[in-house]
């Protein structure tokens, strides 16, 4: 209780303890990007192994504790002094300690990205229960984000027990109140699927997949119905601005899809910070 109250008391000393926090679980959420995917195939593959009665090969336990992480290059399991969220990579100048094969700096970005997002949501919310809501909110998103980034998928894994999870605040009016939550949930849903069938009917073609609707179901659910007009809004301004400038700059084929999980998990992350602020904005602007 003594640190409780010592956290509740001192509020930069509880932003500075969540950064931290950010800081390693960034670190996990590196395992979970480059993990879930893979595991994710292997169960497809087995499904469709037995489906096919191929007998199935023994494989190595692959999950998000097993095995150790190491280098893919020579194999080198990493330590924990080896594993300190950023400090390692800095310490290691970037490098593998065994093979000096280079690291990707993408890791150590991620975990200060997390680290960042984490202390803003320690400011925002203080100590309160809405804050630890949030940050597992932001977690996840993060670990969706980068997961449609690098493989065009948001796992069912991630964006449904958010949205029951979203759904189980509400039920305590932690952000919005429960019946918002359900209309928010259903309307996010609906809206991206009622997008997708009409761009599919003009062109013939799919134009999002069926896990963005679940994110803005879970967006929805945690946020309620009235954020989603902003969260929509906003992730597709950004969208169309980087994948124009994507196409115009020629780093980016025109057949080659965009994923939209991102646009829509920064666009959620911005409502859930200042949504209703921005509302009462657009409001006050329109008159």
């Amino acid at each position: 209780m003594a640190i409780v109250e010592i956290l509740q008391a001192s509020p930069a000393l509880f932003i500075t303890v969540i950064t931290i926090l950010g800081l390693l679980i960034g670190s996990f959420l590196n395992v979970v990007i480059y993990r879930l995917p893979v595991m994710m195939q292997q169960e497809w593959q087995q499904q469709c192994d037995e489906l096919s009665g191929k007998e199935l090969e023994p494989t190595e336990a692959f999950s998000l504790s097993q095995p150790r992480s190491r280098c893919p290059k020579c194999n080198h399991e990493i330590t924990a002094l080896e594993n300190i969220p950023v400090l390692s990579y800095l310490a290691l100048g970037g490098k593998c300690s065994q093979c000096k094969t280079a690291i990707s700096a993408r890791y150590p970005l991620i975990e200060a990205f997390t680290g960042l997002l984490s202390g803003l949501i320690a400011w925002q919310f203080g100590f309160d229960w809405s804050c630890f809501g949030a940050l597992l909110l932001t977690w996840s998103l993060i670990s969706l984000s980068f997961i449609d980034i690098d493989h065009q998928l948001l796992p069912d894994s991630i964006t449904l027990p958010l949205m029951w999870l979203g759904i189980i605040f509400s039920f305590f009016t932690v952000y919005t109140d429960l019946h918002s939550s359900i209309i928010g949930a259903i309307a996010g849903y609906l809206s991206l699927w009622l997008v997708y069938q009409g761009f599919k009917l003009v062109t013939g073609k799919e134009g999002m997949g069926y896990g963005d609707f679940k994110l803005l179901a879970a967006l929805g659910a945690w946020l309620g119905w009235s954020l989603l007009p902003t969260i929509v809004l906003l992730s597709s301004l950004v969208g169309a601005i980087i994948g124009i400038s994507l196409i115009v700059f020629r780093q980016h084929q025109r057949d080659i899809p965009i994923p939209f999980g991102p646009y829509l998990a920064a666009a959620g992350w911005i409502a859930l910070m200042w949504g209703h602020q921005i509302n009462i904005l657009y409001i006050n602007w329109m008159g």
